[in-house]
């Protein structure tokens, strides 16, 4: 594993002091925004002056934003025709969407869901707020109630909230979305592990193995809270209520089945929403994060493709419900003022790769990989009349970065809290002024807790461990060699104390504004209708804490 190693003379890094209004940015941004700040705020004033004729022309209001993150999908798996055909799938409705859109050709993820979605959410690498691991079953654990997350700074300026499908924040209350800002939210409480692995359809398929007590004797087990049972599946709730469990009778076996009316269901509930939020004189921002393509079970979708893998067929499957939800964009008269954002997580769950129908493709790595397979994912955003069609950029942007641009876009940067760092640059320029126009030239990469790599232009070191001199750490051209499969020397050799003073200049900032804990409390809280399977599992787990 790699380690961040020992840092020393952090005094010969420079922190630029901030202004008392301004966003509180890393150090690294300071180093850029010192060589472009005269430059960045003469465009700042023709991108307000390009906002405000685009709210003009639409009667004032602000447009709606929709957030469409699906789950582990590598590069080159979305709105790709020549990838369509290398991996024998159809993807035509998100193809269409890809080409009506500017497609971000160097979006930067975190290596799994958990924390791609919380920097997303708080515009903060996870690290920050304690959301950088995945978690599988309950753990008392989730998104602090003082973290700020983007349906919070865009519902204190009238916009209203909505979020359908996956959210992964943590089984606790002040974690659930109906607490972090939105005003209607359905989503389970864990993910596709429990849903649909955990099921006897997996264990049956050999993709779980123990847990699933069909498949083995167990006439030697003493311990029986080891395997977690009566785990929570879908809740619903409204701002400032209490979660109910939804569609789960008490001693019910969850199983496949289940978990595919639970997508059907996600789909049903997105256009219903949609159709809600469209009928109000308020903009709105939407969530919607589907389970569907991952799934590890063929279940008889009638969208067969000539790849036959069973995550791919729900990929096909999900292509035709993404088709439905931006024909009803249109169909309700909204798409011209709607920006609508699809990217994926992370990418793909290889480890369930050859009979899951996905493949690595250009990067290597996948899931829980600092690799560039594991951070680098298809993102392209839809802006009807504003942003170019058919348009590409190759300019680095972080998933943070998403929070800070829609809250501009929205008004509604005043709202992003001054008391802490936020990782997320303003990249608005880059949507209305197309490529060469990002403001971000690096990237930080964690797993968990520990810096695994660090990006700059098209060089990327994968950090030294500890006792190893930088110049001696192996660095990679992207470009030439995208699979990081041969490190230089004679690039670690020049660019190994500039990375370093990199990390020194990260660390410093993280001194000065130190992290801010993991919310914790009992898991479940805050859900009214616990069955009794649930509530002896919330015993045995509080038993010992």
């Amino acid at each position: 594993m790699k380690q961040l190693p020992l840092l020393t003379a952090l005094s010969c890094a420079v922190l630029l002091p901030a202004q008392a209004n301004d966003i509180i940015h890393d150090a690294e941004f300071g180093i850029l925004k010192r060589q472009h700040a005269q430059e960045w705020q003469r465009q700042d004033l023709e991108v307000d002056k390009k906002l405000a004729e685009i709210r003009k022309t639409n009667g004032d209001k602000r447009p709606n934003i929709v957030y469409f993150l699906v789950d582990d999908l590598s590069y080159g798996q979305m709105g790709n025709r020549k990838m369509n055909h290398v991996m024998g799938v159809s993807t035509k409705n998100i193809n269409d969407f890809a080409n009506q859109s500017l497609s971000l050709e160097r979006m930067y993820t975190e290596p799994s869901c958990t924390p791609t979605r919380a920097a997303m959410m708080t515009g903060r690498h996870p690290i920050r707020s304690g959301s950088s691991e995945v978690k599988v079953t309950l753990v008392g654990e989730g998104l602090s109630k003082d973290e700020v997350t983007i349906a919070e700074v865009l519902s204190a300026s009238g916009y209203n909230t909505a979020h359908i499908g996956k959210w992964h924040q943590g089984d606790i209350e002040e974690s659930y979305p109906h607490n972090q800002g939105f005003d209607f939210a359905a989503f389970p409480a864990h993910q596709q592990v429990q849903l649909s692995l955990m099921t006897k359809e997996a264990a049956l398929a050999n993709n779980l193995f123990g847990w699933n007590e069909s498949m083995q004797n167990n006439d030697f087990v003493i311990d029986q809270t080891f395997r977690p049972n009566g785990m929570v599946t879908g809740l619903e709730a409204k701002k400032g209520g209490l979660a109910t469990e939804v569609h789960m009778p008490a001693g019910h076996e969850w199983s496949q089945a289940d978990y595919h009316a639970m997508n059907v269901r996600y789909q049903e509930q997105a256009l219903e929403q949609l159709e809600l939020l469209a009928d109000s004189d308020k903009p709105f921002y939407m969530q919607y994060w589907p389970l569907y393509p991952l799934n590890f079970v063929h279940d008889q979708t009638p969208n067969k493709t000539r790849n036959g893998g069973f995550m791919v067929e729900k990929l096909q499957l999900l292509d035709t419900w993404f088709g439905e939800f931006t024909a009803k964009l249109d169909s309700l008269g909204i798409s011209d003022n709607t920006i609508v954002i699809l990217m994926a997580d992370n990418g793909l769950m290889y480890h369930y790769g050859g009979p899951s129908g996905l493949s690595q493709l250009i990067y290597r790595g996948g899931k829980t990989d600092f690799l560039e397979g594991g951070i680098r994912t298809d993102a392209y955003v839809r802006w009807p009349g504003v942003i170019e069609e058919n348009s590409a950029a190759s300019d680095i942007i972080h998933v943070s970065d998403l929070f800070t641009t829609i809250a501009r876009i929205g008004q509604a940067t005043d709202n992003i809290p001054r008391d802490r760092v936020i990782d997320g640059i303003d990249q608005t320029a880059l949507l209305l002024e197309g490529e060469h126009n990002g403001r971000r030239d690096y990237v930080y990469v964690y797993q968990n807790e520990i810096l695994a790599a660090v990006v700059k232009n098209e060089f990327k070191m994968h950090t030294p461990t500890a006792g190893m001199p930088g110049a001696a750490a192996p660095v990679f051209n992207v470009y030439r060699d995208p699979r990081e499969e041969n490190p230089h020397i004679g690039m670690a050799l020049w660019s190994g104390a500039s990375f370093q003073d990199m990390i020194k200049r990260h660390v410093m900032t993280i001194q000065k504004y130190p992290h801010l804990p993991l919310g914790k409390d009992a898991p479940y809280s805050g859900i009214v209708n616990l069955r009794p399977e649930t509530q002896k599992l919330v015993e045995d787990f509080n038993s010992w804490h």
